[in-house]
């Protein structure tokens, strides 16, 4: 399972050009545009009913809801490529890649039934592209931590996974402080141990900070990220905290009360 927030972070950053659509079809909903050449039907079904109840939790999750970011030609675009060869040769993804997302361009490729792509992909994808449109594409205040973290939020499955890597990592002196954290690279890094436990507290510090503030806390502390304010002054302009620090010692204090 620590495998796999490994293979994810390698390909989150990933860009090719748009695919060309004289081919496909396409099929439209409410905030998506899929386009598709030989994909079967309930898949696509399937994928649209998916991607847009994804995005309702999401933007609720993170009390976006009021931001109606992907309507008519703001819609995000999903391309299906008819298998996992197909997918791999048009991308120039591995073998183990079961989706690609272009954060800037709002598009997410992928084939139909790739492994994990539903339950995991998809909405850690669509986190990163929400939460960006949000406090912008270019905005250097943000770091790793947080945006990582925003996205593996949406993967509810890791909840219980996170917080047992949080807590081991705490019982064995191998904790990372937010003033580390803050300052690492889950893509550079040689571990797999290491990018696990990374992806395990940014998740833990999002979870924290909305169970214990509510989401309009949250939204005004990314409203003050957006606003350019670093992240010392975003912190203390929306918490109680005058300080990275602080906010590490509640966040500590909470995982082991």
């Amino acid at each position: 399972m620590i495998k796999y927030f490994f293979l994810l972070a390698l390909f989150l950053s990933s860009s090719v050009a748009t695919a060309e659509t004289d081919n496909w079809q396409t099929a439209k909903s409410t905030h998506f545009i899929v386009y598709y050449k030989n994909a079967p039907e309930a898949f696509i079904k399937e994928l649209i009913d998916r991607s847009e109840g994804y995005y309702n939790k999401i933007t609720e999750d993170l009390g976006f809801i009021r931001y109606d970011f992907w309507l008519w030609d703001k819609r995000a675009r999903i391309y299906i490529y008819d298998d996992a060869k197909d997918y791999q040769l048009a991308t120039g993804q591995p073998g183990w890649s079961a989706g690609l997302a272009s954060i800037k361009e709002k598009i997410i490729r992928t084939f139909p039934y790739a492994l994990g792509f539903f339950e995991t992909v998809l909405p850690h994808e669509m986190g990163h592209i929400i939460f960006r449109e949000f406090v912008g594409l270019n905005n250097y205040a943000i770091p790793l931590w947080l945006e990582e973290g925003l996205a593996s939020y949406q993967e509810k499955s890791k909840y219980k996974l996170c917080d047992k890597v949080v807590k081991e990592a705490i019982a064995q002196n191998k904790f990372i402080n937010l003033s580390q954290l803050s300052n690492l690279d889950p893509y550079l890094m040689n571990s797999q141990e290491e990018v696990g436990l990374f992806y395990s507290e940014a998740f833990s510090v999002i979870d924290f900070l909305i169970k214990e503030f509510g989401k309009e806390s949250f939204v005004l502390f990314c409203q003050n990220l957006r606003d350019k304010k670093n992240m010392e002054k975003a912190i203390a302009s929306t918490y109680s905290f005058s300080s990275l620090r602080e906010l590490n010692d509640a966040w500590l204090k909470y995982l082991t009360p």
